[in-house]
């Protein structure tokens, strides 16, 4: 039942984040990686302010690794993963570094999708910022999408099992929930 409801709640914030992200492509031009809105976009004119249709490649690639963990888990390598370190001022700014130097290309620097390279990436770079705070983005969640990154699920997300140990990962992870300090 607990992890019934921890699922459920998952989903919750996967709706919560996909709302978001899709406020954000919008308000900057971009609907779901479509480039900018024009005759054919989202938004019907008899309905304005709400989506309708299929939802853009962009946006089913963004879903399928949580629809995946949703109704399968993460793989059995990361199942019950938990971080092995304390979030201590020392490993935040050590994750800091880490997070710089790994991610904050595509994810920005205060993990808002924004980066430089991200910006021509089919999805979209995921919004870290709100994301590690949602009930979804447990340990073994966030371990295996990093390490794993999103080949499996058609996105440009790398793997970072081979350039980053296990502990650093952790460290990257407890800078994000000190909230990007």
């Amino acid at each position: 039942m607990k992890q019934h409801k921890s699922r459920y709640f998952g989903m919750v914030a996967v709706c919560m984040i996909s709302a978001t992200v899709a406020f954000a492509q919008q308000q900057r031009g971009d609907w779901w990686g479509h480039g900018p809105m024009g005759p054919n976009h989202m938004w019907s004119e008899r309905m304005p302010g709400w989506g309708h249709g299929n939802m853009g490649p962009g946006q089913q690639q963004r879903m399928q690794r949580h629809w995946t963990y949703m109704n399968e888990g993460v793989p059995a390598a990361y199942r019950g993963a938990r971080s092995t370190i304390r979030a201590t001022p020392e490993v935040i700014a050590e994750g800091q570094t880490l997070y710089t130097t790994n991610c904050a290309s595509c994810h920005g620097a205060e993990g808002l999708g924004d980066g430089e390279a991200g910006r021509s990436l089919v999805p979209s770079p995921a919004l870290l910022r709100w994301f590690v705070q949602m009930p979804m983005s447990g340990d073994e969640y966030l371990l295996w999408a990093i390490s794993e990154g999103g080949q499996r699920f058609g996105t440009e997300m790398p793997a970072f099992r081979e350039a980053l140990t296990e502990e650093e990962i952790w460290k990257i992870i407890a800078y994000m929930r000190a909230g990007f300090p």
